[in-house]
């Protein structure tokens, strides 16, 4: 298969994200398993070492993807990270009581392929702790492997590593991606999203619907609830305009 089919080819769209990382190592050994599988946009979110692309370790593990490593793109918060992106998948271990709808990577994947509007990203979390709750209530889906239950823990790299070729696989032709039905509107970028559940508190905080000293589960109830769709830019206007005229007549 080509590595590159076409300029909108998954290839050049998906982004692979990694938090707070903490080990060089660990980065290099992922910018050579993303390459292995014809991926190289890596952005790393707050690393340890700012400078981690020159450090002799990653160059080390990257072993012949130096080129993604060099390529990679520091930043220091999330919300630089997912700039531009319409889609963003979490991946965990460990399960959230209020996470974003579960996925498995192999679903994932066919879903990444199927939609060529996309702009996703996969997010990785630090090797000690994982992805903090803020972060994967961001994000529109919670990946977990199914590993040995009594030990499900992977290295960094590893995850990266499945992630990736599962994008390849549904890419190959071996799977055919199920197809969106009906009329699809252009999918919101996730600052955009982030934008509305802002806006949605505001209203409902005016309507004394949500008390903001004992806000409970409310907000990251809704996050869950929108989160089982991916929604289109025309919806989150909507439902703007509906918070926007709710603070209108409670001005007036």
């Amino acid at each position: 298969m080509n590595q590159h089919p076409s300029s909108n080819s998954l290839f050049d769209r998906l982004r692979f994200i990694l938090v707070g990382t903490s080990h060089p190592g660990n980065v290099g050994a992922a910018a050579r398993a993303m390459k292995t599988m014809g991926f190289s946009r890596l952005v790393l979110v707050d690393p340890r070492f700012p400078d981690v692309a020159q450090h002799e370790e990653a160059i080390a593990f990257a072993s012949g993807a130096q080129d993604v490593l060099a390529a990679a793109k520091v930043v220091g918060t999330f919300e630089e990270a997912i700039a531009g992106c319409n889609f963003a998948a979490a991946l965990s271990a460990r399960l959230r009581e209020y996470s974003p709808p579960l996925a498995t990577p192999r679903s994932l994947a066919g879903t990444l392929a199927a939609d060529p509007a996309l702009q996703p990203a996969l997010v990785f979390g630090s090797e000690r702790y994982g992805l903090p709750n803020e972060v994967i209530e961001r994000c529109n889906v919670l990946i977990n492997i199914p590993a040995n239950p009594d030990y499900s823990s992977l290295n960094l790299s590893q995850a990266v590593q499945l992630l990736a070729y599962e994008a390849r696989q549904a890419l190959s032709g071996d799977r055919l991606p199920a197809q969106p039905v009906g009329f699809v509107g252009e999918a919101a970028d996730l600052d955009e999203i982030e934008g509305m559940y802002q806006h949605l508190e505001q209203a409902l905080i005016a309507l004394a619907f949500l008390d903001p000293q004992n806000p409970k589960k409310l907000m990251p109830r809704l996050r869950r609830m929108f989160s089982r769709t991916q929604l289109e830019k025309e919806e989150v206007n909507i439902l703007r305009g509906i918070a926007g005229k709710i603070l209108q007549k409670r001005r007036e």
